[in-house]
């Protein structure tokens, strides 16, 4: 499978617990921390739920 990089890149604070969670589930912790992921279905559904926070790169 292809690999993406996907880097925080807006704080989580003021958003809803759902997104909060689902951005501790991707491994992202502090603004600029970045990691590796497969790209599978289940990350592109957590991704489009927390596109406004997070950048994609294609890897």
């Amino acid at each position: 499978m292809a690999k993406i990089k996907v880097t925080l890149v807006k704080s989580t604070i003021g958003q809803v617990e759902s997104v909060k969670g689902t951005i501790a589930a991707l491994g992202l912790k502090k603004i600029r921390s970045s990691k590796e992921l497969e790209d599978t279905p289940a990350i592109q559904g957590m991704l489009t739920k927390v596109k406004h926070l997070v950048k994609v790169e294609k890897i």
